[in-house]
């Protein structure tokens, strides 16, 4: 005697359960790759900013200029890093400075000319010895000129 089983109320809930976890689960995965996809675009401008020694400040904006950078912004800055500071004399006391003073340069450029301001910036700065700086290049994801409402590279 052959014997049917009848569907059971049990396996269709855990049918129906087990689809609406996989709903869930889609759902949650589709809306973590949406909003993914639209942050991830290629960048177009970059922001390079360059620590370096103050006396060496002249000769990087001279290079920029001859290269034909139009501008840059020039903050002073301390700090310390392998030099861990210096000894000064004043008035026959010996001071120990901690922060060494320096200067950061700041330029947001097309990405195409990241390659040719670094090696610009870096031959311009050098002088072979520690501090002569560090060289950052990083993406940006929005540039807005405030003047004219002008966004990203042609803000540039």
């Amino acid at each position: 005697m052959e014997r049917k089983s009848a569907p059971s109320r049990t396996s269709k809930k855990s049918s129906r359960r087990v689809a609406q976890i996989k709903g869930k689960i889609a759902q949650k995965d589709h809306a973590v790759v949406e909003p993914l996809a639209e942050s991830v675009s290629t960048y177009k401008v970059k922001r390079i900013e360059a620590i370096i020694r103050h006396f060496k400040l002249e000769d990087v904006r001279n290079a920029l200029n001859n290269a034909g950078i139009p501008g840059m912004t020039a903050i002073e800055v301390q700090g310390f890093g392998r030099q861990k500071g210096h000894c000064e004399m004043y008035r026959g006391t010996e001071y120990a400075v901690e922060f060494v003073p320096k200067v950061m340069i700041v330029l947001y450029v097309h990405d195409t000319q990241v390659k040719s301001i670094t090696e610009v910036i870096v031959k311009a700065a050098r002088t072979g010895q520690i501090g002569d700086g560090k060289l950052v290049v990083s993406d940006l994801s929005k540039v807005v000129r405030i003047r004219t409402g002008e966004e990203d590279d042609v803000a540039v």
